[in-house]
């Protein structure tokens, strides 16, 4: 239905329930001339008179009578529709549908939903996890995290905070294997790379290198879809990798893993969290959105510092003997 027509509708059900244009005028918001053009209109419109009317009086003629009795009632659902969806997107409850890496990114996300959840419990979390980039309409996504290197066209994008790819190993690897002092030594450890579960192929080892930034070859001696285990991996000093920060600083803080070759680390990547629309999301996007600008926005807890690492390279050389 057009837009004019249900303009028209609601001012003939508003003048009949009334009595008054001036009335209906005022109820709908218009001027009286454009409730009366509306009328008009309508019964142009439908070859009919909705209404006998004078300068001080109207009243519904037969065919009026039966226009609202079979108007009325759609119209009134469609105002309850209205009001309904006006004060569902205003509550803090019902799906969520969210997004997100499967790598990296799974112990944030729990952190944001359990403190999120434990504040607004009618909230029913949808969360799907997979490293591909998948599309955002046909998904209905609410809110959505990627790391990369900048925004995806279409959607709204707030940076969170840097992705830094730390090359660790576990002080026992170190006595055993040596402490690489160069990218190019890295060709004689054993090394672990992950295999991106969404396309199947091996995702470089990146370093930087001056203001460039480049795929360093590896010899792999494990390959691996879940960071998981590869972290596991490296922690019982049976390879080094290349892990994320943010799955890395506990353990690098904790003394268990030495970051290596810290001068390389790449600083082109940061996570973000995507979001529909500024205005008119609903109240739980928006919140849910708030919380994680609150709680992750270059939070310390997951981003090693330039002298953190440094140090914590330099405390985890072994020593001779």
């Amino acid at each position: 239905m057009a837009i004019n027509e249900l303009r028209a509708i609601s001012v003939f059900v508003t003048a009949a329930e009334l009595g008054s244009l001036r009335k209906t005028a005022a109820a709908l918001n218009i001027s009286p001339q454009a409730a009366s053009q509306a009328l008009a209109q309508l019964e142009q419109y439908l070859d009919v008179r909705l209404f006998h009317r004078t300068t001080r009086s109207m009243a519904l003629t037969d065919e009026g009578r039966r226009f609202l009795d079979e108007a009325q009632p759609s119209l009134l659902g469609l105002r309850r529709a209205l009001q309904t969806v006006r004060q569902v997107k205003d509550e803090i409850a019902g799906p969520l549908r969210i997004v997100g890496p499967r790598a990296t990114f799974q112990p944030l996300l729990w952190r944001l939903l359990e403190e999120f959840c434990a504040h607004y419990p009618e909230i029913v979390p949808d969360v799907q996890l997979e490293d591909r980039v998948g599309n955002w309409v046909e998904d209905r996504v609410d809110v959505g995290f990627r790391l990369g290197l900048s925004p995806h066209e279409g959607v709204i994008a707030r940076r969170l905070m840097p992705v830094q790819l730390v090359l660790c190993a576990s002080p026992d690897y170190l006595r055993r294997h040596g402490v690489p002092d160069s990218l190019a030594a890295l060709a004689t450890h054993r090394c672990s790379v992950y295999r991106n579960p969404g396309t199947g192929h091996v995702v470089p080892w990146r370093f930087k290198v001056g203001d460039a930034e480049v795929a360093q070859p590896v010899t792999p001696a494990l390959y691996t879809n879940d960071e998981i285990l590869e972290l596991d991996a490296v922690l019982a000093g049976q390879v080094m990798g290349q892990l994320a920060g943010v799955t890395a600083a506990p353990y690098i803080r904790a003394g268990l893993l030495i970051p290596l070759l810290v001068e390389h680390i790449p600083d082109r990547y940061s996570y973000f969290v995507y979001y529909g629309s500024r205005t008119a999301q609903p109240a739980r996007v928006r919140a849910f959105v708030d919380l994680a600008l609150a709680r992750l926005v270059d939070n310390r807890e997951f981003v090693l510092s330039a002298r953190e690492l440094k140090a914590a390279a330099r405390a985890g050389i072994p020593r001779p003997g």
